[in-house]
């Protein structure tokens, strides 16, 4: 199901998620659900938040037809950063719950993430590149931390606006 993507002027999304103590089926169904949203608004993560739940849950894929830009579906449930590269680097962000905004933010180029995925296992997660930089920029999502907190209003930049379900 495509679940409504809130915007920045929802206080949900500049709130800390609750930690899931336990994978029910509704949290299985809803990282589907925030699969099939991310997917149709054509982005490649989401965050709990972002679709009105303040739980620590957040989904991300990228199919491209290079596999060496792809990225393989992830379902992370209470991810957290347990380590950065010192190397920061600049790239374009936007966001789905910021539409017609994106900026330069400076992140670390490469992370090691720990969390548990949908069957409870374990996993951890060290890379660089673009998929370091979507889990950062998810993770800071579940802290309600939004990309322009780095940024200054005159750094923002607008662009077309994406038609997809908001609210």
């Amino acid at each position: 199901m495509i679940l409504p993507i809130y915007t920045d002027k929802h206080d949900i999304l500049r709130q800390k998620t609750e930690p899931i103590t336990e994978i029910t089926p509704e949290i299985r169904q809803l990282a589907e659900d925030m699969r099939t949203t991310m997917h149709n608004a054509h982005g490649v993560g989401l965050a709990a938040p972002q679709v009105g739940k303040s739980v620590a849950l957040t989904v991300i894929e990228l199919v491209d037809e290079d596999p060496d830009f792809s990225i393989p579906h992830l379902a992370l449930i209470n991810p957290r950063v347990t380590w950065t590269g010192k190397r920061k680097v600049p790239m374009e962000e936007g966001c789905l719950s910021i539409p017609g905004v994106e900026g330069i933010v400076y992140r670390p180029d490469k992370v090691r993430v720990k969390a548990l995925d949908l069957d409870g296992n374990h996993v951890e997660i060290e890379c660089a590149g673009l998929l370091a930089r979507v889990l950062q920029h998810e993770i800071d999502h579940l802290n309600g931390i939004l990309f322009t907190s780095y940024l200054t209003k005159k750094q923002l930049r607008t662009r077309p606006l994406t038609d997809y379900p908001r609210y």
